[in-house]
């Protein structure tokens, strides 16, 4: 252990379980005072527990938490917050119709003056920009959120947090929302408060970030911790070994098949949404993954909603083995073999409240109804649910019964894939597939797109991380400010060619 004054969080055989199934087992750790800790493992492991238990969200069962030597136990948020304890979780908290100060002070509006309930904007206004100003984010607090991209809305949940007077700062997955350009502004901003003398934990799936930021690494599975250790004592293939129980001998699987570059699954021509996308034209072709790489705000998404139906265009065409598909149709679209996985899982792609099997079964419904009443054969469409639910390794054992909400991240995406690969669609448009997924569910996501290809199936794939395009796809396609800046080859890759193309204006 090391020495209680240079201490400022000490956990010691913290244990808890839900319904009698541990999930947290003797697990141990100090955090040093102005150090930054990372906490790896893969989805269940613990991160998230352990987290939830210093946030006041869940209570150990036993053991011993110790901020700066004295013993705690938050049962509130707001307890954890009147300790100092700052949580930023990886799916935002923030309201889009309120605007940015308002969310920055929703539970302690600064008062006028006396008992009456009157706000002081004008202070308000102040403190939101001081607040603004800690993270260089050069914008009005009146703002909505709702106006602003995902990377800043991520920023401003920091900012949130920096305004409570923090002493701890937990971020849990801070980076899935964010640009390469933007992750490096976080990363500025985490070095600078730890040079100010802030405690951080960084929870992170992105394993080469964890080796840059953090100053100790803390490894969980099964909810034991396997080691914590220095940063310089580790290296990223042995963290991989000790987060998964084995070696992954490669990052991205081999694939033994070739595109056939002679059959377009998917042709778009000319495709142009005033202020979104102009004049998008290419081809998808059977058995190829095209990769989408650009910064946030080029249109990837935003390409991938209009192909798919949700968003209009004011001209061009979709072409799907053929057929012209229909403007604004997802229905459409998914009966010409299309499916979509949306970048917002929360929003678009689950209903949260309902149990995992609906979830799985929701776009195959049609398919397993009878012909006449329409009657949905639930039994067998729940055990083909429960089959593909093991075969993404989301856990099943509360299948019918426990709500998505309630799953990690990581496994909330895993469902996601899940309910698409059921109808066995033929193109495949996955916008950030692994995002908040760890490093072993990452391979058998990259091993099922392989198989899907093998197949015959065609894959539009988004993502914003480059080394994951290198390693996945035959030919990556660079968009900037709704336009197409290129085309790459595999044999051609260079990191650097992709990234001046995406960052040309």
């Amino acid at each position: 252990m090391t020495a209680m004054d240079d201490v400022i969080l000490r956990v010691q055989n913290l244990d808890k379980s839900f319904f009698g199934v541990p999930v947290l087992r003797n697990v141990g750790f100090d955090l040093r005072r102005g150090t930054v800790l990372g906490l790896v493992g893969e989805n269940g492991s613990g991160k998230s527990t352990t987290m939830n238990i210093l946030g006041g969200l869940h209570q150990k069962d036993s053991g011993r938490i110790e901020l700066d030597g004295k013993e705690i136990a938050p049962q509130t948020s707001r307890d954890a917050q009147a300790l100092g304890i700052a949580f930023i979780h990886q799916e935002l908290s923030l309201f889009p119709n309120l605007s940015i100060e308002e969310n920055l002070f929703l539970d302690h509006f600064p008062r006028l003056s006396g008992r009456l309930p009157f706000i002081n904007r004008r202070r308000m206004r102040e403190r939101a920009k001081a607040a603004l100003a800690l993270v260089d984010l050069d914008i009005s607090p009146g703002t909505p959120v709702s106006r602003l991209p995902q990377g800043e809305r991520q920023l401003v949940e920091i900012v949130k947090a920096l305004s409570r007077e923090a002493r701890l700062i937990i971020f849990d997955e801070p980076t899935t929302s964010l640009t390469a350009r933007e992750s490096e502004r976080l990363f500025d901003i985490i070095e600078r408060l730890r040079s100010q003398g802030m405690s951080i934990i960084y929870i992170s799936h992105i394993l080469g970030d964890v080796m840059r930021l953090c100053d100790d690494i803390v490894v969980l599975r099964d909810g034991q911790v396997m080691t914590a250790e220095p940063r310089a004592d580790m290296q990223i293939e042995r963290m991989i070994t000790l987060m998964v129980g084995r070696t992954i001998d490669h990052l991205f699987p081999e694939r033994a098949t070739e595109p056939d570059r002679s059959k377009a699954a998917l042709s778009v021509r000319g495709l142009s949404q005033p202020g979104v996308v102009k004049n998008i034209t290419f081809d998808l072709h059977q058995g190829e993954v095209l990769g989408v790489s650009g910064l946030m705000g080029s249109g990837r998404s935003e390409l991938a909603r209009i192909i798919f139906g949700l968003d209009g265009y004011a001209s061009g065409e979709i072409i799907v083995n053929g057929a012209k598909l229909s403007p604004r149709s997802p229905r459409h679209a998914m009966e010409h073999g299309l499916a979509f996985l949306t970048e917002d899982r929360r929003g678009e792609g689950l209903m949260m409240e309902a149990s995992i099997r609906d979830n799985i079964m929701l776009p195959s419904l049609p398919e397993h109804a009878s012909p006449f009443l329409q009657f949905v054969r639930r039994t067998e469409l729940g055990d083909l649910a429960r089959g593909m639910a093991e075969k993404m390794r989301v856990n099943t054992r509360s299948l019918d019964t426990a709500a998505v909400r309630t799953l990690s991240g990581g496994n909330q995406q895993k469902v996601v894939i899940a309910k698409w690969l059921l109808r066995r669609p033929s193109i495949f448009i996955l916008d950030e597939p692994t995002r908040g997924i760890d490093v072993g569910a990452k391979y058998e996501v990259y091993k099922i797109i392989n198989q899907l290809v093998a197949e015959g199936a065609a894959v539009l794939f988004i993502s914003s991380e480059i080394e994951e395009l290198i390693g996945m796809t035959d030919r990556i396609m660079v968009m900037g400010r709704g336009e197409l800046r290129g085309f790459h080859d595999r044999a051609g890759y260079q990191r650097e060619a992709l990234l001046r193309a995406a960052l040309w204006d």
